[in-house]
């Protein structure tokens, strides 16, 4: 038998077609004859065309017509199309980014699977299991410090899930719920409960929290809805009373803290510009526990609290200008530079009170009776215009370089000066105290358990030194304002611990090589265990 060309073509097709679709006809390939190959190619040339007028109808379905169209309105390189300023590249190329080795650490999840493996307690708080989303994944640097990628490269955009960081939200909430309930039980201050809790799930405890900066900027939310409810309530005419010790006095505790604490560093042999900063560091007192105290007290509106609230105030207000007076301390800047800088944060703060103060007359009242108008009868509207106004204040002033904390605290004052104050604060009442206790909690997460029992001895004294000397300068200071002792006590009292705020100062201070090892961890532990008595 003699196969021609063309023939040969189509015994390949036959072929190619008895592969793809084995339900072909077999009987096919029993031909054996010439007319039973004619009949072979004229079958196979009629299942081509067949076939090809198939796929022509596939072509041309509903379906795929749509399928063409979306190809063509959203191709898969229109992600990438535009320059990304923060991609590895951009940035290497633009010498924003240094190469450096890290480590990917992998999910435990599909790791061993031990039968017998005996139960821990932490594992309660252990999200690790089959059917739940990917963990965002860690990384960690040659120096130990672990990051969390923020922003995970997929090809469309999708929802992004960090489930630790609701794991550690939720261990915070509930711990801190907790500790509030058994303190409040037992007749003492919640605010106590709330530290504590925090002590027992951070580092220094069970460890049941990993995303700590996550968890403490969360929290840092308490502060600022703290002051805002703060400035809320605060009476502009009470304050008029006492500004003249909360201003001058709170100064004059200041500059006493720092005169004395450099020049016990000079008797001593030690540096005058590591006492001056001891001072500083000493003289802050924590804003948001002795709010949290006053408020569970009564004591808000109290002659000795209103004195107490103003010189905290004036606290919050000199941060700024103790920033700036780090790098003189620290050797990094000259001191006609540190001056400079100083003045600058002082024009600065008095341009941004005196802005604050116009709008406050102008555009605040009109704008909240706006948002009365529009809001339903769940004031939803109200609420939220309220919160968004504080932060705004708030994010303004820490971008001025001023704190958080003052800006906070100016937006309440300045809704407190329109007849909606009392309306406003029912409002976010209930967001304050949420926020506070998450943040009370983070503050006790950096209390280490382990830590302080150790070092328990020089440390419960160094706080007891430290109680002894802000309340004596602290009350000998409102006395000299001519206020009668009981008054005078009770504010310096109030003021004997050290604040949160203080943790920056510390941390800032030994970037600039300003404190030693030993004495960061002494200021450290110190203020730590003076936030628990």
């Amino acid at each position: 038998m003699r196969l021609t060309l063309p023939a040969f073509l189509n015994l390949l097709i036959f072929c190619d077609l008895l592969l793809c679709h084995p339900s072909f006809s077999f009987s096919l390939l029993a031909a054996n004859s010439e007319g039973e190959q004619e009949l072979l190619v004229a079958e196979t040339n009629a299942t081509i065309v067949g076939n090809a007028s198939l796929v022509r109808s596939d072509e041309d379905s509903f379906a795929n017509m749509i399928d063409r169209a979306l190809e063509r309105e959203f191709p898969e390189n229109e992600q990438n199309e535009g320059t990304d300023p923060g991609s590895f590249n951009n940035s290497v190329a633009e010498q924003q980014a240094v190469l450096e080795t890290v480590a990917r650490v992998k999910s435990k999840k599909n790791e061993s699977k031990e039968e017998n493996r005996s139960f821990q307690f932490h594992d309660v708080f252990n999200l690790d299991n089959e059917n739940r989303a990917e963990d965002m994944p860690t990384l960690i640097d040659r120096k130990d410090n672990v990051f969390i990628i923020s922003n995970p490269k997929s090809k469309y955009p999708v929802l992004q899930l960090d489930l630790r960081l609701i794991s550690d939200l939720v261990v915070v909430i509930v711990s801190a719920t907790c500790g509030g309930i058994a303190f409040a039980c037992a007749g003492q201050p919640v605010m106590t409960g709330y530290l504590l809790a925090g002590s027992l799930i951070g580092p220094g405890g069970l460890s049941f929290v990993s995303e700590m900066v996550q968890v403490e900027t969360v929290a840092q939310f308490g502060v600022i809805f703290l002051l805002f409810a703060l400035g809320l309530e605060f009476s502009t005419t009470k304050l008029r009373v006492v500004r003249a010790v909360a201003i001058l006095g709170g100064l004059l505790q200041i500059f006493l803290f720092m005169c004395l604490s450099g020049i016990t560093a000079s008797l001593c042999g030690g540096k005058s510009s590591e006492g001056i900063f001891v001072g500083a560091f000493l003289s802050m007192s924590s804003t948001a526990v002795v709010l949290k105290f006053l408020m569970e007290r009564n004591s808000v509106n109290a002659l000795h609290g209103q004195v107490t609230i103003g010189t905290l105030i004036l606290q919050d207000c000199a941060v700024g200008l103790l920033f700036a007076l780090l790098p003189v301390l620290g050797g990094t800047s000259g001191v006609l530079q540190g001056v400079v800088s100083m003045m600058k944060s002082l024009v600065i703060l008095i341009a941004f009170l005196a802005v604050l103060s116009i709008l406050s007359r102008t555009c605040v009242p009109w704008f909240l009776k706006l948002m009365i108008s529009l809001s339903s009868q769940t004031n939803e509207l109200y609420q939220l215009a309220s919160v968004a106004f504080c932060l705004l204040v708030a994010w303004c002033s820490d971008k001025l370089g001023l704190s958080l904390e003052l800006g906070s605290f100016a937006a309440g004052v300045m809704i407190s000066t329109t007849d909606l104050g009392q309306h406003t604060l029912e409002q976010v009442e209930p967001i304050r105290n949420f926020f506070a206790a998450l943040f009370l909690a983070s503050i006790g997460m950096l209390i280490h358990v382990q830590f302080l029992w150790n070092h328990v001895d020089i440390l419960l004294a160094a706080v007891i030194l430290v109680i002894i000397i802000k309340t004596i300068v602290a009350a000998s200071v409102v006395k000299g304002f001519g206020y009668n002792n009981k008054t005078s006590l009770l504010v310096g009292m109030s003021l004997a611990q050290i604040g949160e705020f203080a943790f920056v100062l510390l941390s800032r201070a030994s970037n600039l090589h300003l404190v030693e090892g030993k004495l960061y961890l002494l200021l450290l532990g110190t203020t730590a265990l003076s936030l628990r008595i």
